[in-house]
């Protein structure tokens, strides 16, 4: 690839850190960008000044230039506001799905053709490849670290200007690239969750900006065994902070196995009822089908209804299914195995090998 200017996302972690280092050996005029996306509260939970001290430590070694750009109204418009939205009517959204297609490959793509840039690059663990002037999204090569998952609504446009260099890498040698160019946060611990979350408790985050209408908890066979607190701050398949962890007795009274872990199975908002279940294997918590609207196709058309494979939640192996014909945005997946506690606002994300295809967002499973 001839040399050009490369805007580089650098988030303060040793991922996009690598990305930059590895952009300019290989001899290509790399800017990095800082991006702000959260500026509420900027609390002990949310880490955006000390990452930003991390990056600009990071663009001082490599010898590159380096932007602090502020996403934060983009942010709260295109991402928070959905979130938020999704959460009150009951389901549980992935924020880091629409930040990638929103901010990251939106807002900071735009702004970094602004600056000039030939491409731009992030520290995610995605591959791109471009066949016949079309561009395909693949899955990363660490197995473990793979992010195509959340890169899914990305389009040809977006892709056509994309690198992701590390996306060729295993982690540990990341890491080792890392150590051997002297960086900074060479060792630095990954991040997890999202910024304006943070560390902190989610109920407790959640609580600021939603009401909670507290309502009946019930068991498969329609009993009360409890009350939640509103069911917006529950998920399905949840196990800790249900708020019924001292019920074994209710399990053995019922002939259930009492040192089963209770589960969240169903919310059905009409009644303002929260269904639990024990055990990970019940009925209630295992579908077959799922139906997801709002659909992305990475191609710019939906793939043919067939044979295929998909992820239902990220931390999960892809999974045989049957995609029915995906018009109008919406589709059907039927799966061989039972998908365990699939969820209405989750993405489902369709792979074809190594290729990902694209998703929507699950409306309902059975």
């Amino acid at each position: 690839m001839k040399s050009q200017r490369v805007v580089v996302g650098l988030s303060g972690g040793v991922d996009s850190a690598v990305t930059a280092y590895l952009l300019k050996q290989q001899g290509h005029e790399v800017v990095g960008i800082f991006m702000k996306n959260w500026e509420d509260d900027d609390s002990e939970y949310c880490s955006s000044n000390v990452d930003f001290v991390d990056a600009a430590a990071v663009a001082d070694v490599i010898g590159i230039e380096i932007e602090h750009v502020n996403f934060a109204a983009d942010y709260k418009d295109r991402v928070f506001s959905e979130f938020l939205r999704e959460y009150q009517a009951g389901r549980t959204p992935n924020p880091d799905v629409l930040c990638n297609a929103e901010i990251k490959f939106k807002a900071f793509l735009d702004h970094a053709l602004r600056l000039g840039a030939g491409k731009i690059a992030t520290g995610h663990y995605a591959r791109v490849r471009e066949r016949e002037g079309r561009f395909e999204l693949l899955k990363g090569l660490d197995p473990l670290k793979d992010q195509s998952y959340f890169l899914h609504r990305l389009t040809q446009a977006q892709l056509s200007k994309t690198l992701f260099p590390v996306g060729e890498l295993p982690k540990s040698q990341v890491r080792r690239i890392a150590e051997e160019a002297g960086l900074p946060n060479a060792k630095k611990k990954d991040s997890t969750g999202i910024c304006f979350i943070g560390e902190r408790p989610f109920r407790e985050f959640l609580n600021r900006y939603l009401a909670n209408t507290p309502g009946p908890i019930r068991d498969d066979r329609g009993r009360t065994i409890g009350e939640h607190v509103g069911l917006s701050f529950y998920t399905l398949g949840q196990r800790k902070g249900i708020g019924i962890g001292g019920l074994k007795e209710r399990g053995a009274a019922r002939g259930g196995n009492e040192h089963a872990p209770w589960f969240v199975a169903r919310k059905d908002m009409a009644a303002n009822t929260l269904y639990v279940v024990q055990g990970h294997g019940h009925a209630w918590l295992q579908s077959h089908r799922l139906t997801a609207d709002d659909a992305s196709w990475v191609a710019g058309h939906a793939p043919a209804a067939g044979a295929l494979s998909a992820k239902s939640r990220y931390r999960q192996s892809d999974s045989s299914c049957v995609l029915s014909d995906a018009a109008n945005a919406a589709f059907e997946l039927r799966f061989d195995a039972a998908q365990w506690a699939a969820t209405p606002g989750q993405s489902a994300v369709l792979y074809d090998g190594e290729v990902c295809l694209g998703g929507g967002v699950i409306s309902s499973a059975a």
